[in-house]
Order: C-alpha cells, then structure tokens, then sequence
C-alpha cells in the first residue's frame, strides 16, 4: 500500500480516487512545444494558474510529473479554509508589512474563490459552503478564537464567536469548548475539484501533459525551457507549482519546504440516525489541536478524518487504531468505527507558517508553505500568478514576495520533522 501512495504511474487509491468523476484525458509530452505560459504541477496552485492564463488569452501548457491532482491537491481532507494554520491577520500584516493587508484580504476572500470556481463551471465536487468551524479544544483556547473573530471580523470576514451549547449543536458533541466558525468556508471532493479545473482549463484552450516530470529549467535565448523526458517546453514565463511533492526543476525551491505526512481515512457510510447526530449541519470541522482533530462527511455519509504518526513504519494499524479511538471518544453515538479508506500525502510546512511567494527570476513565479491550508489558498495564488503571466505587474498584485530562503540542513531537518508531532501533542495538553 505505501508503494501505491507513491507510485506516479496511477493515483494512489483513496476515497478521492473511489468517487471523484474521471479526469479529462491527457498524454507525456513528446518533442519541442511553444506556449506564452508554462506551468510546472497540476494541482490547485498550476490548475488554477492555467485556468485563468488561458482565460485571459495566453497559451498555456501544464506540464505533470504523474497524473493530474496526484499530489496534495488529491489528496487532502477537502476543507476549504480561510485562514492561514498559525497566523492571524495582525501577525500577517507585521510580517509582511505594505502588502499585508491585501494578502489577508486575498486570505479572506479564498474559500469564496473555490465555491465561485466550482459553481461558474459546473464542476462535480461535491461541493458545500456552509461554513468552516474550529473548535477550542481547552478553555482557555477560546481566547485564541476571541482573537481571531475579532481580527477576521474587522476585515470584513463572515465570522461568528460560538459558545459552548452552540458548537455541541454544531458538532453533535460536548466534546468541545466552544470556538469559531467562518461562513464563507466548506467541504469539497478535493480530487473532483483537482480534475474539474483541469478539464475547465483545457476547455479555456490550456494543454495538459501528465508523465511529463520537469527535469531541468533554463533560459534559452528569449524564453524559458523546461525539459521533460521525451521533450521540452519554450515559453515566456513560468509557474513552478510542485509545492511538497518533487522538484520542479528550479535549484533550491523543493528545500524550502518540509514534506510531513498526513493520514487520510474515510469510515464506512454510517446509518442515517448517527448520521444526523454527528456535525449535523454539515460542517466542515478541526479544532485547536496541534495535534489536529479534524472531521466532515463526504456524499456518501463517511466520516472523513483522519491524523499523524510520529514513526511510519507499520503505519497501517497503528493509525486505524489512534484514528477510531479518537473518534469514539470524541462522537460516542459512533462507536469504535472502520475504515474503509485509508491514505496519506504530504503537506508543505515551513518554519515561519507564513507562505512564501517569489519572482524566482524575471517572469517565473512559486511558492511553497501551504501549512494545511492548500486548497483555498492555492487557488487564490495560481489566479494571481496567472494575473502576473498576462502582464498585471507584481506590485499591483496581493502577493508579499520574498527572496528564496532554503530550510539549512534540509534533508536532517526532513528527517526530524515527524518527531514534532509528540511537542504538539504535550502543547495540547496544556493551557
């Protein structure tokens, strides 16, 4: 099972996989191919990018190491969040200061982008925008959700305070303190979205080349060459989009960023009493937790969730257990429940939780540091570096650049990152 995760021949299996709608058809790309803009990765951020490139009237190639939303982008729980992990919109702005405040507004506006994206091109997704919701797993964690209604509000954020008796309404539990919700947030088929986009942008005139991996990015002459195993593409500007997943052919950029892994898990369908017990509005929820506890419902009545391990190895029945466990404990109508689905990927973490977005080199945009936040905020991003490859100069768009800054001792750094897990599990137990 673990090859199959990583095996970039076929999607790996997953629920995603199970019930996503097809992807449309695409090939490797063989000899030499012209286009104003090449994207490097087809997940949110180059989907995104090329959709709205293509839209504007440029011609645009995507080129896919394996097959399209094979990465994160196909992978991920399906939460679409307004937020960034760690950071709330005073500590953005400070650390980003004259773009700050267009980038929380881009933040802000995220989740909207996905759902308008989702309903302008009738793209199966399964799509529910009913709202986010991040409980306070301690008490004293509500200060944290005060703070961030109080900073999300005055920017304009459709955001709610939720008491105790509320949010064990929202979530079918007292499991929970009270926190938050922002309404603009939801729940997608994250694979149906990966593959909606990328048949939207091929309809908007954009080529799709899958088993096409980036081996080598230059300058040649005039233009950008990006070489492939079978072939290269000459264009005018670029978008490297690979994020945790591989390298996009730009020294430097995969270093940037710690891939951690995240398990995935889906529950058989539940019966329709429990059902309508557990987050019966439909939320989509993950709370306080470094830790994180985090659950929706799919179409089909799972319960999608899921966690991390400090130690892989033999991962297989040591998260089913952790994973059913937690469940039980947080949703006892539920029982000790099975899995049916169980998979995992990688997320993007940096040291600072705060994205960074570079000019690589004249016309070749990137960025790395989603933290868990990839679907909205990848959206947002690829639209804007799309904005940037049709001619908007950088300093009109919301986007805080900053130089290239690789993570020192990268691969060690790599090695130690899941240990983490254990000092957000001792945080969490502590106010």
């Amino acid at each position: 099972m673990d090859d199959a995760m990583h095996d970039p021949r076929r999607m790996p299996p997953s629920l995603w996989a199970a019930t996503a709608p097809p992807a449309p058809p695409a090939a490797a790309l063989v000899g030499e191919a012209r286009a104003d803009l090449c994207v490097v990765g087809a997940g949110y951020t180059g989907l995104s990018a090329a959709l709205h490139a293509a839209e504007a009237g440029l011609s645009v190639i995507v080129l896919e190491a394996a097959e399209i939303g094979w990465g994160a982008s196909g992978r991920n729980n399906g939460q679409v969040i307004p937020t960034l992990s760690r950071l709330d919109p005073d500590d953005i702005v400070a650390m980003t200061g004259a773009k700050g405040e267009a980038f929380v507004a881009l933040i802000r506006d995220s989740a909207s982008l996905v759902f308008d994206l989702i309903r302008k091109h009738s793209i199966k997704a399964e799509a529910v925008q009913n709202g986010w919701v991040q409980p306070a797993h301690r008490e004293s964690r509500m200060r944290v959700s005060e703070r961030r209604v109080k900073q999300w509000g005055a920017r304009g954020a459709p955001v709610e305070l939720v008491d105790r008796a509320r949010m064990a309404a929202i979530a079918g539990t007292d499991h929970w303190h009270g926190g938050w919700i922002n309404r603009s947030g939801g729940r997608i088929n994250p694979l149906g979205f990966a593959r909606g986009l990328a048949a939207s942008a091929i309809r908007a005139g954009a080529v799709i080349h899958t088993q096409s991996p980036a081996r080598a990015v230059e300058r040649s002459a005039t233009q950008w060459k990006v070489s492939t195993p079978r072939g290269h593409v000459l264009a005018d500007k670029l978008v490297l989009a690979t994020h945790a997943y591989g390298d996009s052919g730009w020294p430097g950029l995969s270093t940037e960023v710690i891939p951690v892994r995240s398990f995935q898990m889906a529950t058989e369908p539940v019966s329709d009493n429990v059902y309508r017990t557990i987050l019966p509005e439909g939320h989509a929820l993950s709370d306080t937790r470094g830790d994180l506890y985090f659950y929706r419902f799919d179409a089909n009545r799972r319960l999608v969730t899921g966690g991390a391990l400090m130690i892989a190895a033999g991962y297989d029945a040591r998260i089913r257990r952790r994973i059913a466990e937690r469940a039980a404990r947080v949703f006892p109508q539920l029982g000790v429940p099975r899995f049916d689905y169980l998979w995992h990927g990688y997320i993007g973490v940096n040291q600072d939780r705060l994205p960074h977005i570079h000019e690589l080199a004249p016309g070749v945009y990137g960025w790395t540091g989603c933290n868990g936040r990839g679907v909205a905020l990848a959206t947002a991003i690829g639209r804007e570096f799309a904005r940037a490859a049709a001619g908007t100069p950088m300093q009109a768009l919301p986007l805080p650049l900053s130089p290239l800054k690789p993570i020192p001792a990268h691969g060690f750094a790599r090695v130690l990152a899941p240990l983490a897990v254990g000092l957000y599990r001792w945080r969490d137990s502590r106010d």
